[in-house]
C-alpha cells in the first residue's frame, strides 16, 4: 500500500533525472527528498488514514485542559459530586482513548516506513546492477552495501517517525493556540511571545549537522567496505598468510573511534540551542502564571482560566520544542537522501537502447567492425578490432597479459560497450538486442570462479533454475565432476560456503564449467577456464569440451597455448590489435609473435623438468 507511491517517485525521479539532482544547502534548487513527499492514487486513502489518528489523537488529548477548568471553576465552587466525578473519569478516560489511537498510529506509520524501506531497497538494487562493472570496479569498497542497510534504514526513520512527528506536533500547536485564544485572548499573547524563539536557530543547527550526518555515513561506508573485504574468506586467508591480523584490527578501531567521534560531534552539535529551548518552556509558563495570576487578583479572570491555559502552554511549548528539535534532526537526515539519490540518479551506460528488440534463437555469428575500446578517455585497450567469426567457430584469443583478450570478450556479452565501431550478433548491432535476450544465449567460464554460499545443486541450476536434476547430472558428467559429487556425503544437496571455499580450486573450475554446459548457450566464453586445473584434470575437460564446443560459437580465452592448438582459428593479440591470425601450424610456420610466445612456454616447462629427469636417472 503505503509503498508504492514510493515506488512511483522512484520511477518519477529516475525518468526525470534533470529535475531531481541534490541541491546545495540555500535552497535554491529542488532537494530530491521532496520529491518522496508527493503520495499518489489509492495510497492517499492509506495516508488519510495516519493523518486522522494523528489529529484525533492530538485533539482528544487538548480535552484535559477543559476538564480542569470545569472542575476548578464548577465542580469545587458548586460542591458538585457528580461532576466532580464525572470529571475526573473523563481525565482518565481521554488520556486512554489517546492512547489507544497511538498504538494505531505508531502501527500505520511503521508498516508506513517498512514499506518504504521496502521499496527502496529493492530500487536500490535493481539500479545498482544496471550499472556497468566500471561502477563496482571504481566505487569505494562498502558503499553499495552502505546505501542498502544505513542509509535506507535511515529514510526509513525519517518517514515513520520524522515526518509523522511534524504532522502530529503541528497539529497540536496549532489546536492549542486556537484553545487558548478562545479562553483568554490576553493570555495567548503571552503565550506567543517566546513561541519564535524556538525556530530561529533550528535551520542552521540542522544544516550543520547534515555535514557531519553525510561524513558520518561516508565513514561508516569505509567502515563496511573494511568489515566486507576482511570478514570474507579471501580476506581472512590474506590476513592469516600475512600475520596482519593486529594491523586490521588497529585499522577497525582508528576507522571506529572516527565515526565515535563524528558521532559525538553531531549529539552535542546545538547543545546551547537545546539550553535555549529548556530556557523558553520554563520562562514562557512563568510568565503566562504571573500576568494571569495578576489578573485573576484583579477580579479580571477566574482561576480555573488560568490552570487551563497554563497545562495548555504546556502542550503548546512542549510540541513547539519537539518540533524544532525534529526539524533539526530532519534537515540532517537529508544527508540519507542525498547519498541514495546519487545513486539514483546515475545513468546505467548499458541499457536497452530505443527500439531494441528481443534476438531470438541465435545461430552464433560475430562480426567485429573497427572496434576500439578504453576504460579511461586517454588508455585505448582495444584500437580497430576487425573480425569475422563464423557460427560454430571455435575461436582462440592468445597473447600477453594485458594485450585485450578478456576485454574483448566481455564487449561480446556488453559487459561495457565499444567506444568506436560495432559488435554484431547474427547481423544485428548488439546495442539494438535487448540485453536479457542477448545474455541468454551466452555462458562465460571465467579464471575466478564465484559460487554462491548455497548447495551444489543451486549453483548448477543458477544460470537455468528449471533445469531438472538428470540435465544437472548429465553437466557434471560432462565436465568430469560427477564421481567428485557423489562422494559427497549429501551429495549434490552438499554446501558449497561462501565463494566456493569449502571445495579446490579444481572443482570449483569444474563446477563453473558444468553450470555454463547447464545453461547451453550458442555463444560460450571460457576465459581461462582450465587455469585451475591440473594436468590430469585439464587432459579431461579438454576431451569433455570438444564435443560440447560442437555447434556453439566459443572464444577460448587462454594463456597456456597448449590448451588451444585445436582451435579453429586462433587470433593473437598485442596491445590491443590483431597481429596474427590462423590455425596453430600456420602460426607457428610464420615465426611470429604466437611462435615466439609458444617458443617460450615450451623452454619453460622443458627447463622446469630437466631437475626432475636429473634426479630420476
Amino acid at each position: 500500500m503505503g509503498g508504492r507511491w514510493l515506488r512511483a517517485r522512484v520511477q518519477a525521479i529516475q525518468a526525470n533525472k534533470g529535475n531531481c539532482a541534490c541541491r546545495d544547502e540555500r535552497g535554491r534548487e529542488r532537494a530530491p527528498q521532496k520529491e518522496l513527499h508527493r503520495p499518489e492514487g489509492a495510497d492517499q486513502g492509506y495516508l488519510l488514514l495516519i493523518l486522522v489518528t494523528l489529529v484525533s489523537s492530538a485533539l482528544i488529548n487538548l480535552l484535559q485542559p477543559i476538564f480542569i477548568k470545569r472542575l476548578v471553576d464548577s465542580a469545587l465552587p458548586e460542591r458538585s459530586v457528580s461532576l466532580l466525578l464525572w470529571l475526573c473519569a473523563g481525565m482518565v478516560a481521554v488520556p486512554l482513548a489517546a492512547d489507544f489511537l497511538d498504538v494505531g498510529e505508531k502501527y500505520l506509520t511503521s508498516l508506513l516506513g517498512e514499506r518504504v524501506m521496502f521499496d527502496l531497497r529493492n530500487a536500490l538494487y535493481r539500479h545498482l546492477h544496471k550499472q556497468p562493472l566500471a561502477y563496482f570496479t571504481s566505487a569505494k569498497p562498502g558503499s553499495a552495501l552502505s546505501s542498502m542497510l544505513n542509509d535506507v534504514q535511515g529514510i526509513g526513520s525519517v518517514v515513520s517517525d520524522k515526518a509523522m512527528d511534524i504532522v502530529q506536533n503541528l497539529t497540536v500547536c496549532a489546536a492549542t493556540l486556537v484553545m487558548l485564544f478562545a479562553l483568554e485572548w490576553r493570555l495567548a499573547l503571552v503565550a506567543l511571545v517566546f513561541l519564535p524563539f524556538f525556530a530561529l536557530p533550528a535551520r542552521k543547527v540542522g544544516q550543520t549537522r547534515k555535514r557531519i550526518k553525510r561524513n558520518a555515513q561516508e565513514k561508516m561506508a569505509e567502515f563496511v567496505g573494511m568489515l566486507s573485504e576482511t570478514l570474507s574468506v579471501p580476506g581472512a586467508l590474506l590476513l592469516k598468510v600475512f600475520g596482519t591480523e593486529e594491523v586490521e584490527a588497529r585499522r577497525v578501531e582508528e576507522k571506529s573511534r572516527e565515526i565515535m567521534e563524528l558521532s559525538l560531534r553531531q549529539t552535542l552539535v546545538g547543545r546551547w540551542f537545546k539550553l535555549l529551548l529548556g530556557f523558553l518552556e520554563n520562562a514562557g509558563p512563568a510568565l503566562l502564571w504571573g500576568v494571569g495570576g495578576f489578573l485573576v487578583m484583579k477580579g479580571e479572570l477566574k482561576l480555573g482560566t488560568l490552570v487551563a491555559c497554563g497545562v495548555l502552554l504546556k502542550k503548546l511549548y512542549g510540541p513547539a520544542s519537539a518540533l524544532t528539535n525534529v526539524h533539526v534532526d530532519l534537515v540532517a537526515s537529508y544527508a540519507y537522501f542525498d547519498r541514495i539519490f546519487a545513486v539514483l540518479d546515475l545513468e546505467p551506460a548499458i541499457q536497452d537502447t530505443p527500439g531494441a528488440r528481443p534476438l531470438g534463437e541465435a545461430r552464433g555469428a560475430l562480426s567485429f567492425t573497427g572496434v576500439s575500446f578504453g576504460y579511461t578517455n586517454d588508455a585505448e585497450v582495444l584500437a580497430g578490432i576487425d573480425l569475422e567469426i563464423k557460427p560454430g567457430e571455435c575461436v582462440a584469443l592468445v597473447g600477453p597479459s594485458g594485450s585485450g583478450k578478456s576485454t574483448l570478450a566481455a564487449l561480446v556479452a556488453r559487459l561495457h560497450d565499444p567506444t568506436a565501431g560495432t559488435i554484431s550478433l547474427d547481423g544485428h548491432d548488439l546495442r539494438r538486442i535487448r540485453l536479457k535476450s542477448l545474455r541468454e544465449q551466452i555462458g562465460v567460464v571465467s579464471q575466478d570462479t564465484f559460487l554462491l554460499h548455497a548447495t551444489i545443486l543451486e549453483n548448477l541450476r543458477y544460470g537455468r533454475p528449471e533445469a531438472s536434476e538428470q540435465d544437472v547430472i548429465a553437466a557434471a558428467k560432462a565436465a568430469q565432476i560427477h564421481d567428485f559429487i557423489s562422494k559427497l556425503p549429501d551429495g549434490y544437496r552438499t554446501l558449497v560456503g561462501e565463494r566456493g571455499y569449502r571445495l579446490s580450486g579444481g572443482e570449483r573450475q569444474r563446477l563453473a564449467i558444468a553450470r555454463a554446459i547447464l545453461r547451453d548457450p550458442k555463444i560460450l566464453i571460457l576465459d581461462e577456464a582450465t587455469s585451475a586445473l591440473d594436468s590430469q584434470n585439464e587432459r579431461l575437460i579438454q576431451a569433455a569440451l570438444e564435443p560440447l564446443l560442437a555447434g556453439r560459437t566459443s572464444l577460448v580465452i587462454a594463456h597456456r597455448l597448449a590448451t588451444v592448438r585445436n582451435a579453429d582459428r586462433i587470433v593473437v593479440l598485442e596491445r590491443g590489435r590483431i597481429v596474427e591470425q590462423g590455425r596453430h601450424e600456420e602460426l607457428l610456420e610464420m615465426d611470429g609473435l604466437y611462435a615466439k610466445l609458444h617458443r617460450e612456454q615450451f623452454d619453460a616447462r622443458d627447463d622446469a623438468e630437466e631437475p626432475a629427469r636429473s634426479r630420476a636417472a
